[in-house]
């Protein structure tokens, strides 16, 4: 299987730089992240892909089973790094894709020398002692909100999840994202986000990890970020003058320049 192909793989800036891989989050692609790869790409060697089943990924690869868990995308992210022989990774995570790193990360330890999780959740739903932000009935009627309506949905809860209300371009943006994927994978994809719970997984994580959260997030509040940053051993939490779940367009510049410092200072 060509994997550049199946997963529309990109490759840019410095041939001979350090490696960073930019995984993005649930119903979006690999141009959420175009605001910040010319500043990463006159350091880095820069790779983006689009998981299948989103982007412009090849859909004839999709299958339910596979993208049911959150190992499925793990292994997409491993097999474009065994596709380019990528080592020594700083693999930086969007939201649900932070989950996906810290597993990728836990299963070729070998190709991974530092973990960036961007607004991360291992857990959306609230238990005794621990704040993800929603209740299990609020999962609930938004899955089923997704799956009976999901382009409605997509425009009613995209620019909640974007914030920036007096930036309506932004919400726009990730209303078009959203409705761009086929809904049967959106649905599978969202089931496999918003019910997952990774929190044990986080103790697994060995390499130096930048935990970037954003000052108002409908999605990841504070509290996830200090939970993450708490499991982590050694961890930096950073905080963002930004609002919104996606500050890779809300906030690119201090998005970056966090990303930069983070990767520069193990260098």
């Amino acid at each position: 299987m060509d994997i550049r192909r199946r997963n529309n793989v990109t490759v840019t800036g410095r041939a001979d730089g350090p490696v960073v891989l930019l995984a993005h989050g649930f119903g979006c692609d690999q141009n959420m992240w175009r605001l910040v790869v010319p500043a990463l790409a006159k350091d880095y060697r820069v790779v983006l892909f689009d998981y299948v089943g989103s982007g412009s990924a090849d859909s004839s690869a999709w299958s339910e089973q596979r993208y049911s868990s959150l190992e499925g995308y793990a292994l997409d992210v491993l097999e474009v790094c065994e596709e380019l022989d990528l080592t020594n990774v700083a693999f930086v995570g969007h939201s649900v894709s932070a989950m996906v790193g810290v597993l990728a990360a836990s299963k070729a330890p070998q190709r991974f020398s530092s973990l960036v999780m961007v607004a991360p959740s291992p857990r959306y739903i609230d238990e005794d002692g621990y704040r993800g932000g929603f209740s299990a009935d609020d999962i609930d009627e938004l899955l089923e909100s997704l799956e009976s309506n999901y382009l409605g949905w997509s425009a009613a809860m995209a620019p909640v999840i974007m914030g920036n209300p007096e930036r309506p371009e932004l919400g726009e943006e990730l209303t078009t994202s959203f409705c761009a994927t086929d809904p049967a994978m959106a649905r599978v994809f969202a089931r496999t986000t918003f019910l997952s719970d990774s929190r044990d997984d986080l103790k697994k994580v060995t390499v130096p990890t930048l935990v970037l959260e954003c000052s108002q997030d409908a999605i990841a509040p504070r509290e996830v970020g200090a939970y993450v940053h708490q499991a982590i051993p050694g961890s930096r939490l950073v905080t963002l003058k930004a609002t919104g779940h996606c500050p890779q367009l809300s906030a690119p510049q201090a998005t970056a320049a966090a990303i930069s410092e983070f990767l520069g200072a193990g260098r």
